[in-house]
This record gives C-alpha cells, sequence and structure tokens, in this order.
C-alpha cells in the first residue's frame, strides 16, 4: 500500500488540518472549564483527543468501514503532525497574551487549589 499512498497528497493535509482544529478546539473549550487541573491540561487533552480521532480513523479504515485503501502509517503522521502543530500554536497563544491575563489565570488556578 507504501506506494500508493505518498507522503505529499491531498488527504495528508486533511489529515494535519483535522487534527489541528479538533486539538485546538478541545483545548480551547478546556481553558474554559470551571476546574483549574482541566486547564491547566488543556493543550494535552486536546492532543490526545485528536490522536484518538486520527487512530479511529485509521482503524476504520483497516477494518473497512470506510472505502480507503487500509489503514495508513504516513496518515498517523500527518494527524502526529497536526497535533505537535496545534500545541506549538496554542503555546505562542499563551506567550503572546499580555502578563496581566497570564497573572490572572494563575491567580485563579492558586485560588481553586487553595479552597481544596
Amino acid at each position: 500500500m507504501e506506494e500508493r499512498d505518498p507522503w505529499l497528497a491531498v488527504d495528508k493535509l486533511e489529515h494535519l488540518i483535522a487534527c489541528f482544529f479538533i486539538s485546538v478546539l478541545v483545548a480551547t473549550l478546556a481553558r474554559r472549564s470551571h476546574r483549574s487541573f482541566i486547564r491547566r491540561r488543556s493543550v494535552a487533552l486536546g492532543s490526545v483527543t485528536a490522536l484518538a480521532a486520527g487512530a479511529a480513523k485509521e482503524a476504520g479504515d483497516e477494518i473497512g468501514l470506510w472505502k480507503s485503501a487500509g489503514g495508513s502509517v504516513r496518515d498517523a503522521a500527518a494527524d502526529a503532525l497536526g497535533v505537535a502543530l496545534a500545541a506549538a500554536a496554542l503555546a505562542l497563544a499563551d506567550s503572546l497574551k499580555p502578563s496581566d491575563q497570564r497573572r490572572r489565570s494563575s491567580d485563579r488556578d492558586q485560588e481553586d487549589l487553595s479552597a481544596v
């Protein structure tokens, strides 16, 4: 199958974009949580969710749920690259926040921990 599955193909871009957006969406939603442990792990939650979605898609391809040539390691690599780019984009967005916003977020987490 690898001969018919080039690294530079439209479906690889689709995998990358899908995992990027799943990761960013879940991380953004997690950051709005009232639970500090969820907010602190927002990027990890987004990453795991996107990788699970990509793995589920590849498993479905492999068992024939969708019309495809089967599971692809190259598709999985594109998924992982999308997740890595999302994590980098989220880290960059955090670093560009004004310092007072970062401090308020950190203070809110500390208040949550002291309430426990």
